[in-house]
C-alpha cells in the first residue's frame, strides 16, 4: 500500500495510545505459563503480538481474543506441548527471542521460522548464553539467524555478562532461568527496559533486581493475573514529536506508560527545550503511566548518548526527524544497535532526510543532524519497517510538497490504527 501526505497546518486534539508491545507480549507468554486465567485489557492487536498468541495457541494453550480484551488460559510452567508444525514469529523479534528461552527448556523439539526481515536478524545473541546453560540451538542455515531448531533440555543456571544492553536477550535468559537447576543471573552494560522483571515477579516468580543485574530462582509456581496493558511510549513517540513541531499544534496524549527504563524520549525532548506537561500520573498493571500534554515551540539540539540510549532505542528514528527540525546541531552516540533491527534504521535514517533536504550524516553508532534546514517531500521506502514508515509520516506534516510512503501498511505490525488517529488531529 502507498500513501501520500502533505504539510499540516496543525494538529488539535487528544489521542488514546494503543497497549504496550512488549508488556502485551508479555502477557501472552507469561500468562501461558501461568496457572490459571489471565485476563488482559488495552491488548495490542498489532501484528507481532498476534503472532506470539499463535504460536502459544500452537502449543496447546486455548486463548481468547476480542477487540482488545484477552484471556490467557494458562497451563503452567510445564503445561506447553510439542507444536503442530513450525513456529511462525512473522515480523517479531520480541516473539522470537524470548520464546526461544522458555523453549530451550522444554521436554519436545522444534522449530521457529519468521519473515523475510525476521531471518536477517541476529540470534547468536541469545543462542551464545542458551548454549551456556545446556540448550540445544541452533541455526538451520548456519548464519547466526532464523529459522532455528530447539531441542529442548534439561537448562543449569549461570551468570551471563551480556555484551549488549538488551532486554530481549536478558528476557531471554531470565525465562530459560525458569527451566534450570539454579538461580539465573544477567548482567548488562546499561539497563534495558524491565517490564519482564516486572511483570514476571507480579505472577508469582522469585526474581530480583540489583543495578545492572537481574537474577530468578527456578521452577516458580506463576499464577493468572488481571493485566491492564498501558499505552506504548514508542506509538506515542509520533505525536509528540508530531505535536511539537507542528506549528501551532497542542495535543493530549492519553494512558503514555512511563516506565523510567522507556522515558528516554521524554527527557530528550526536555533537553531540547520542549513544552511537555504530565496529568493523572497513576499505576496500570505495575507499571507508571500518565497523560501528556504536548504544544508546538523552538527546540535546540542536544547529545544523546550512553545509558539513555537503551530507554528510547525504539524512538530514535523519529528523535532523528525532530533534531532535523530543531535549531543547531544533535549528536547521535551508541546506536549501533539500530544496524540489527527490522531494517538498518540509522543508514534509512540519514539517507531518506538528506533527500527531503536535512543536513545529516551518518556515524559509526549514530549521527549527526544541523537541524533547522527546510524540508521537502520524498518518495520514502520503508523497508518494510513499521518505525520508519510512522518516522517519515511524520517529517511530511512540516515538509514542502508531497510525501509518499511506500507500503504505509506496515505500521499494523505495532499501530494498526496510525492513519486514522493522525487524520482526527489534522
Amino acid at each position: 500500500m502507498e500513501l501520500t501526505f502533505q504539510k499540516t497546518a496543525s494538529l488539535k486534539g487528544a489521542v488514546t495510545i494503543p497497549g504496550d508491545k512488549s508488556i502485551s507480549h508479555r502477557s501472552v507468554m507469561f500468562g501461558s505459563l501461568a496457572k490459571g486465567d489471565t485476563r488482559i485489557t488495552n491488548f495490542l492487536q498489532g501484528a507481532d503480538c498476534l503472532s506470539t498468541i499463535a504460536c502459544f495457541r500452537n502449543m496447546g494453550i486455548d486463548i481468547e481474543n476480542e477487540n482488545d480484551s484477552v484471556v490467557v488460559h494458562g497451563k503452567g510452567l510445564h503445561g506447553l506441548s510439542k507444536p503442530e508444525g513450525i513456529l511462525d514469529v512473522g515480523n517479531s523479534g520480541t516473539t522470537m527471542r524470548l520464546m526461544s528461552g522458555i523453549l530451550a527448556g522444554q521436554d519436545f523439539s522444534c522449530e521457529l521460522i519468521g519473515d523475510a526481515s525476521i531471518q536477517k536478524r541476529p540470534m547468536g545473541r541469545i543462542m551464545k548464553p542458551l548454549t551456556e546453560m545446556g540448550a540445544d540451538i541452533i541455526s538451520i542455515r548456519n548464519n547466526g539467524c532464523a529459522p532455528l531448531a530447539i531441542h529442548g533440555q534439561q537448562l543449569k543456571g549461570i551468570h551471563y555478562h551480556s555484551p549488549v544492553a538488551s532486554a530481549q536477550v536478558k528476557s531471554c535468559v531470565l525465562l530459560a532461568g525458569l527451566y534450570a537447576d539454579g538461580i539465573t543471573s544477567v548482567t548488562e552494560p546499561a539497563l534495558s527496559r524491565n517490564h519482564t522483571e516486572l511483570m514476571l515477579s507480579s505472577f508469582g516468580a522469585d526474581i530480583k533486581s540489583e543495578g545492572l543485574t537481574a537474577s530468578v530462582h527456578p521452577d516458580p509456581m506463576l499464577i493468572g493475573q488481571d493485566i491492564t496493558v498501558p499505552g506504548d511510549i514508542s506509538s506515542a513517540a509520533y505525536f509528540i514529536v508530531a505535536a511539537l513541531m507542528v506549528p501551532g499544534s497542542e495535543l493530549y496524549i492519553r494512558n503514555v506508560g512511563i516506565n523510567p527504563t522507556r522515558d528516554g524520549i521524554l527527557r530528550v525532548c526536555k533537553a531540547m527545550g520542549a513544552d511537555i506537561r504530565m496529568e493523572n500520573v497513576r499505576t496500570a498493571g505495575g507499571e507508571p503511566v500518565a497523560d501528556l500534554i504536548v504544544s508546538s515551540g523552538s527546540l535546540h539540539g542536544t547529545v544523546i548518548e550512553g545509558d539513555i540510549i537503551p530507554t528510547l532505542i525504539d524512538e530514535i528514528p523519529v528523535i532523528a526527524v525532530l533534531a532535523a527540525y530543531a535549531d543547531g546541531e544533535t549528536i547521535i552516540r551508541n546506536a549501533e544497535e539500530l544496524k540489527v533491527k527490522e531494517s538498518n534504521r540509522l543508514n534509512i535514517m540519514v539517507e531518506n532526510l538528506s533527500a527531503m533536504g536535512a543536513d545529516i550524516e551518518g556515524t559509526s553508532d549514530g549521527m549527526i543532524i544541523r537541524g533547522g534546514k527546510p524540508l521537502h517531500g520524498v518518495t520514502v521506502e520503508t523497508h518494510m519497517d513499521h518505525r520508519i514508515a510512522m518516522s517519515f509520516v511524520i517529517a511530511s506534516l512540516i515538509a514542502e510538497g508531497t510525501t509518499t510512503i511506500r507500503d504505509a501498511d506496515i505500521v499494523n505490525v505495532s499501530y494498526p490504527n496510525f492513519y486514522q488517529d493522525l487524520e482526527r488531529l489534522k
